[in-house]
């Protein structure tokens, strides 16, 4: 494997707050894996392929901004909206059956769904932080679902009322793993600018890409992926920290031997077309101990946070590290509730942990993976009062 060196701490750099949003529209996964199973032309096996993923996952809820399909899988009618105030994206029939929009409409109905969802995840953070819109110097999102220009970095100046000289960053298209980078360059902007207040906000609309599931891949994808935000502020301003907090130690990126086939994300006619093999975990559990080990050296680890890019991730991580049985417990606990939303999974694990009961010091090593196939890690230290 081939590691890049961790960035070493010349200033106390934190995370002051994590705020998470997710859409209102719920999905029930026993009830999502009916309806797939019930569409036209899936045969005896693809509905046993169905059954066999939904019902391994895991996950018993997940969030979607695709209302239709979450009245659909309930088997209820639609919310009435007044006609004008209705721009959803057609997702499904009167009958249930799945429809197939373009990736014109799917990208349409992300420009219009997603920067809300940006906006209250970064709300609720500032609000934690105690920090107001006018202090925010830097903006770092992030997202793989969507695109657009002016993008969701400049939607937040907009949206939050940030100052108009806000230095904006967009990390897109880098998949799951992508928070841990741009909690990486809020560090490395906090490093060259000890005043700054760092905005990271992580939003993804993976429901958008919906489609009847066929093969592996889509069948994987349609059984794990959900919608969500969730934002970080980060500084190395001392006089900012208002509560507890996780101080940014150093972080580290690997990527493995094998699996650049094997986790992908491309753009097709009809929406984004996740390649998730089944080797994934597989190559995940060979290979965690060199990158954990290369990561984090003789250092111990008190609590694990992991990116659940589903439940055999997990329990690859698990095995590989020779981990106890509940040292995943917050990472499962966001997967059964929320499942997988990309990028902003590992902000829910970590706005859990910093709400937990985490003792002063712990150490804390976040790992997330994504295409390539690549880790992304971090070491935090949990801090429960200012120093």
């Amino acid at each position: 494997m081939t590691s890049s060196a961790g960035y070493g701490e010349e200033m106390t750099t934190r995370i002051l707050s994590i705020g998470t949003a997710v859409p209102s529209a719920r999905l029930r996964q026993d009830q999502v894996r009916d309806l797939f199973a019930g569409q036209p032309g899936a045969n005896r096996l693809t509905q046993r392929l169905i059954g066999a993923a939904f019902n391994a996952s895991a996950i018993e809820t997940r969030h979607t901004v695709l209302e239709d399909l979450a009245a659909a899988a309930a088997a209820t009618a639609l919310p009435a909206v007044e006609a004008a105030d209705d721009e959803r994206m057609p997702t499904v029939t009167d009958t249930g059956d799945l429809l197939a929009p373009s990736t014109g409409a799917r990208n349409d109905a992300y420009i219009r769904l997603a920067p809300p969802l940006f906006a209250e995840a970064a709300r609720k953070a500032l609000s934690a932080a105690s920090v107001d819109a006018a202090d925010v110097t830097h903006v770092v999102t992030v997202s793989c679902t969507g695109m657009f220009a002016p993008g969701p970095d400049y939607r937040l100046v907009r949206d939050l009322g940030l100052p108009t000289t806000v230095a904006r960053s967009h990390l897109g298209f880098m998949g799951c793993a992508a928070a841990v980078p741009a909690l990486r360059t809020a560090f490395q902007i906090c490093a060259a600018h000890p005043d700054a207040v760092v905005l990271v906000v992580c939003g993804e609309l993976c429901s958008l890409h919906v489609r009847t599931p066929a093969d592996h891949d889509e069948i994987v994808s349609a059984s794990v992926f959900a919608d969500g935000a969730a934002a970080a502020v980060v500084s190395a301003d001392a006089s900012r920290v208002t509560g507890p907090s996780f101080e940014l130690d150093r972080f580290a990126t690997v990527l493995t031997d094998e699996g650049e086939k094997d986790m992908a994300w491309t753009i097709g006619d009809s929406g984004f077309e996740m390649i998730l093999s089944a080797e994934v975990p597989r190559i995940i559990g060979r290979e965690i101990r060199g990158a954990v080990d290369s990561f984090l050296g003789d250092e111990g680890v008190d609590t694990w946070a992991v990116h659940p890019g589903g439940r055999s991730v997990l329990d690859r991580v698990e095995t590989g590290l020779d981990l106890p049985a509940d040292a995943l417990t917050v990472s499962r606990d966001i997967l059964r509730d929320y499942g997988n939303m990309s990028s902003a999974t590992i902000l829910f694990i970590l706005g859990a942990l910093l709400a937990g009961d985490l003792d002063d010091g712990e150490r804390v090593a976040t790992l997330a993976f994504g295409p390539g196939l690549t880790l992304e890690a971090a070491r935090l230290t949990f801090r429960r009062e200012a120093a």
